[in-house]
């Protein structure tokens, strides 16, 4: 039999699994996407006051105390072992499959896999101190790196490193849910998590699950990470009300606002779902990814972006024309924004006055969970027969030259969504799927 003639299973998502700047849950965040709220404001649950305003996009009502007693409770004693980044992740998950009520007594676990994209992650400073201390040396306490191996790695905490391995929410997810199938982690900054689902819809097509937990998840709420955008980031800085600040495609956008999230989904073959009478949320339709950067490493954003999107649109077997909306990277700086709306217009053509949308405006950039929020974001709006509206957008700006769904939802037909995710280093990750 030639392969060609094989049939490839259709994926779909019978479980949503959110926590983010505008609500946890499928429920309260589709709520707060149909109506327009924000997630950007002032930091409540932690201070990082060498951002601009101290603003930022933060999931609410996360804290240690509630991830131990409600969010994570059967993992309690897993906690601490696992930074905010990590915490949010499996929250997400077990969410996820909460949502979709598969029942752990029936399924094959050797069937059931994890993929999870997350970011870099950094030990907060606090937590070296005491080492740090016992390989300094004279009044001035001047570290000595000579020192570190004999005396201060023995203020280290044993299990320091295990908090902040970016491989660890597949990890843990997988323990959590008996996954025994396919486990695997990919750290792309933004674009983890469009790759993270590829990869877990291109798991089941090849057959080696069934069943696939995926997502991603990130906070760049963090000391160092605040510390590392301040220096090398265009971030909005902005008077008056924080949530007017992040202005993707407008002819006013300052820069980003750094926030955090996570978004897990469970994917199935269609099949698999059917059988066991399960709601379908929505079904992956193709994916694709690209890097471009010359021999220094300049990256090139636009071409980049561009390869992204005919590589996925090729995998789905769908043409520009047969899109009905784009949910832009919309990072809201001056130069990545001018780059996506012409790699937009680059694959589009006469069809790329399709509906944009870019929900970084109301969640913040979280860094790797970003790309699924927004993925989700849109197909719980497609649920309801609309794109979602980007927030602050009303000054068009000549040199992006998109059909930005501003002030009100738009009322749409057509169910196909194409997700775009992009990194300061080139690479990009999309995603095409229908609800």
């Amino acid at each position: 039999m030639n392969t060609s003639d094989i049939a490839v299973p259709r994926v779909v998502i019978t479980g949503l699994g959110v926590f983010s700047p505008i609500g946890i849950g499928r429920d309260e965040f589709q709520q707060a996407v149909l109506a327009g709220e924000s997630g950007v404001g002032v930091l409540e649950l932690m201070d990082y006051s060498g951002m601009p305003g101290n603003v930022g996009a933060e999931v609410p009502r996360f804290t240690l105390a509630t991830a131990r007693k409600e969010f994570l409770k059967p993992q309690r004693k897993s906690v601490k072992v696992m930074c905010r980044a990590i915490q949010l992740g499996v929250a997400s998950a077990m969410l996820a499959l909460e949502d979709s009520l598969l029942d752990p007594e029936t399924i094959d676990h050797g069937r059931l896999g994890v993929e999870f994209g997350a970011d870099q992650m950094f030990s907060h400073p606090e937590a070296l101190f005491p080492a740090a201390s016992m390989a300094a040396e004279g009044d001035d306490h001047v570290f000595k790196l000579e020192r570190w191996g004999e005396t201060g790695i023995r203020g280290m905490e044993p299990l320091w490193l295990l908090k902040y391995l970016p491989n660890m929410p597949a990890c843990h997810i997988g323990i959590a849910a008996d996954a025994r199938g396919p486990n695997n982690s990919l750290t792309q900054a933004e674009a983890s998590g469009n790759l993270a689902i590829g990869e877990a819809f291109r798991l089941i097509t090849r057959g080696s699950a069934d069943i696939m937990i995926t997502g991603s998840t990130g906070s760049r709420l963090h000391p160092i990470k605040c510390v590392h955008a301040a220096m090398w980031e265009e971030l909005a800085q902005e008077n008056g009300d924080p949530t007017t600040w992040y202005r993707p495609f407008d002819a006013r956008r300052s820069g980003q606002v750094i926030g955090e999230g996570a978004c897990s989904l469970i994917l199935e073959t269609e099949a698999h779902a059917k059988a066991r009478g399960a709601r379908i949320l929505g079904t992956i339709l193709g994916a694709g990814s690209s890097c471009v950067a010359d021999r220094p490493g300049i990256p090139n954003h636009r071409l980049a972006i561009a390869n992204a999107v005919r590589a996925a649109l090729g995998d789905a077997g769908i043409q520009p024309g047969d899109v009905g909306h784009i949910h832009a990277h919309g990072l809201g700086t001056r130069d990545s924004d001018i780059e996506e709306a012409a790699a937009i217009r680059d694959v589009f053509g006469e069809a790329a006055d399709i509906p944009v949308t870019a929900m970084k405006s109301a969640l913040g950039n979280s860094g790797a969970g970003g790309g699924t929020l927004e993925l989700a974001a849109s197909l719980l709006a497609l649920e309801k027969g609309v794109v979602p509206r980007t927030l602050n957008y009303e000054q068009p700006d000549p040199e992006c030259q998109l059909d930005v769904v501003h002030g009100e939802p738009r009322h749409v037909s057509n169910p196909i969504v194409v997700n775009i995710s992009a990194t300061s280093n080139g690479q990009a990750s999309v995603l095409v799927a229908s609800a």
